[in-house]
């Protein structure tokens, strides 16, 4: 007979309230550890190489996917990190990124490394070059954690030393008025 339950006078087994609400927890749990095990194998699921790269590259490029898996014709390099196997992105809210999320354009394509900059200016031509780099499809979703923004900051403090100084007030104070957006694209 197991511990925390007892024989009723009828014969059937009764549970103590601390035995069932033991059970209880767990099973209210079970779905949350599931959707983290499940990120954690589609991140284990990247090639070396592809790891690699998303712990030392100072870029990401992202498109979006349409509804039908074909890439939206909007890419570009985006400054990013690799937290709890995603990649994360501060973004305003007005850029495709953030809009093509909204609009329900929740799947992703993320290539990994420096490749230059995807269009240079208006007029000029396009790069194609990331397209040789390790890639990978993503579930995107917003993050409102202000947790992830300060670990994000803390990041981005160390990988764009350099350049960081004058974004870190725009993505602090965008992130609490709204005006920017946390994106996470967890790979899938």
């Amino acid at each position: 007979m197991a511990r925390g339950s007892d024989r009723s006078a009828s014969g059937g087994v009764t549970i103590d309230r601390r035995a069932f609400l033991g059970g209880a927890a767990l099973l209210l749990l079970w779905p949350t550890r599931g959707l983290a095990q499940a990120q954690t194998s589609a991140a284990t699921a990247l090639s070396p190489e592809t790891l690699g790269l998303l712990d030392t590259s100072k870029f990401v490029y992202v498109s979006p996917l349409r509804k039908d898996g074909a890439e939206s014709t909007c890419h570009g390099e985006v400054w990013y990190a690799w937290l709890d196997g995603s990649v994360v992105v501060n973004t305003r809210r007005g850029t495709w990124k953030a809009q093509s999320l909204e609009k329900g354009l929740d799947r992703a394509r993320i290539w990994v490394g420096d490749h230059g900059r995807w269009k240079a200016g208006i007029g000029s031509a396009r790069s194609e070059a990331f397209r040789k780099a390790p890639s990978f499809d993503a579930r995107a979703s917003f993050e409102t954690d202000r947790k992830l923004l300060d670990r994000l900051i803390a990041l981005y403090e160390k990988k764009y030393e350099a350049e960081f100084d004058r974004w870190r007030e725009d993505m602090q104070v965008g992130f609490f008025s709204g005006q920017r957006k946390l994106i996470r694209y967890t790979p899938v």
